[in-house]
């Protein structure tokens, strides 16, 4: 009995062990304005993240949804203090919070997605919105039946243009003489909650001969969707899989793997893995790519699909070299 009962102690002792490892380890995230359930961005990271997490590990993400501008250092500060330890930072409107904050808690470490932020403890997650932009780009024009597609951005900065610009590429890949149109919606951040301004861009843009709109708006895209749904033409999502909010107008959706990204980070952590610095999450990493689920697959042809495959491979190999907007401030074509 007694090897039984050593056996036994050994195995209450390691399963303690594990919850107190557990209980240790305190992951947090903080959301921009819009809030975790925006349907776009902040959701990708709540449900492919956050959530993901806790009921993957059983530890719960602590979060923290500002309501305004200033609430967000609050909120990371609060959390710091706490010791929370790693807090993802959902966007680049964190950057100088983030810089701020991490300064004072060089123990506690930091992931900011969208930006970059140079302290030793901080994990700056970028991502190639280009190439998967170049790829929604060339299916919008493969299904563009009026030679025309359109680009409604929301805040008019680097990382939207960088969007609007991969998404320009590779619609005059597949057809160099298709017009294209853009517009941005704002030059605040209100600009990515404005889905009444969405619709408008939309429809202007609709009403020039544009069958197919891209949004890179966040809350905004909600209203481009609408338009376009109402005006019988085609729309893409960015970010999260949006292909589901207007089934049969959602083309597709250029997907952003942010909440992959923010779940990794906690990962690394509760492993002992986790490094400073820059991590770029491109094609070839998965960390965009287009959206082909039930939603939209009777949209897309079976040429379609192969010669996206085509395109996809091409961009990994390569052999499409995708001009980033933000190497240069400007769109070469």
């Amino acid at each position: 009995m007694k090897p039984m009962l050593k056996a036994a102690a050994t195995a209450v002792l390691s399963f303690s062990a594990a919850i107190a490892a557990a209980e240790d380890f305190q992951p947090a995230v903080v959301y921009d304005t819009a809030g975790k359930f925006d349907k776009s961005f902040n959701e990708a990271v709540y449900r492919n993240g956050a959530e993901k997490f806790t009921m993957d590990k059983g530890i719960a993400v602590r979060e923290f949804e500002p309501q305004n501008e200033e609430q967000r250092e609050q909120g990371l500060r609060r959390l710091a203090s706490r010791g929370f330890s790693p807090i993802v930072a959902v966007g680049f409107n964190y950057s100088s919070s983030v810089e701020k904050v991490a300064a004072e808690f060089p123990d506690v470490q930091f992931s900011i997605i969208d930006s970059v932020v140079d302290l030793p403890n901080v994990q700056s997650i970028i991502f190639a919105e280009h190439e998967g932009s170049f790829l929604v780009g060339a299916l919008a024009a493969m299904k563009s039946e009026s030679d025309a597609v359109g680009f409604v951005g929301g805040m008019d900065i680097p990382l939207i243009r960088k969007f609007a610009c991969g998404y320009e590429q590779g619609a005059k890949h597949v057809n160099s003489d298709i017009e294209y149109f853009e517009n941005m919606t704002g030059s605040t951040p209100a600009a990515f909650n404005d889905p009444a301004r969405g619709s408008e861009l939309a429809k202007s843009q609709i009403s020039q001969g544009a069958d197919v709109i891209f949004a890179a708006a966040g809350g905004t895209g909600i209203g481009v969707y609408q338009a376009a749904a109402d005006e019988g033409v085609y729309a893409i999502g960015v970010d999260s899989n949006q292909n589901y909010l207007q089934p049969g107008t959602m083309l597709t959706s250029m997907v952003k793997r942010v909440g992959v990204a923010a779940y990794k980070t906690w990962e690394d952590a509760q492993a002992g893995e986790w490094e400073g610095g820059i991590r770029v999450l491109d094609l070839a990493a998965g960390g965009v790519d287009w959206a082909l689920d039930e939603y939209n697959e009777d949209l897309v042809t079976d040429e379609m699909k192969a010669r996206m495959a085509e395109i996809r491979q091409a961009i990994i190999d390569g052999e499409i070299e995708v001009h980033d907007y933000s190497a240069t401030s400007s769109c070469e074509l």
